[in-house]
């Protein structure tokens, strides 16, 4: 799994502390919020949850990704099709995948970032030490995996 290490960008556990915290229910989109197990950084994620349900008190790893090839070679983000290619990938080992792009980072007071990222229109704000989140950058194309714990 080392050669996966350096496709990484961010990795770690989260607790789901609410399900559409705002209130607002969209037909096929769930808005998870969730808190770090490792790192506190604080989550709000939309998942489509027809494809993927998560529950309150679910705890689930969260990795960002450049790539999904397991060489760490640059992927090509505009005709990856699942399940297509045979050869392994990241994405073989979780259960939930999108690819995006990062739309806004805001840097606050005490050393706090929070990125934006748009999944074809499912957003994700990950805030956090920017300690933590330096491999992330402006208008960055990545790939969200998720697995349940």
């Amino acid at each position: 799994m080392e050669s996966s290490a350096k496709v990484t960008l961010f990795e770690d556990i989260f607790e789901t502390t609410a399900l559409n915290p705002d209130g607002y229910k969209f037909e096929r989109v769930n808005r998870l919020q969730a808190i770090g197990t490792t790192f506190e950084c604080d989550l709000l994620l939309d998942i489509n949850c027809e494809i993927y349900s998560v529950k309150e008190n679910d705890k689930f790893t969260l990795v960002l990704a450049s790539t999904l090839h397991l060489d760490g070679s640059p992927a090509d983000h505009f005709s990856f099709v699942p399940n297509a290619n045979t050869e392994p990938s990241l994405a073989d080992n979780y259960e939930y995948v999108m690819h995006g792009r990062v739309y806004e980072m805001k840097y606050q007071k005490d050393g706090v970032v929070a990125i934006s990222i748009s999944y074809g229109g499912l957003l994700m704000r990950l805030s956090g030490d920017q300690r933590h989140l330096t491999n992330i950058l402006p208008d960055m194309r990545l790939y969200l995996l998720m697995k349940k714990d």
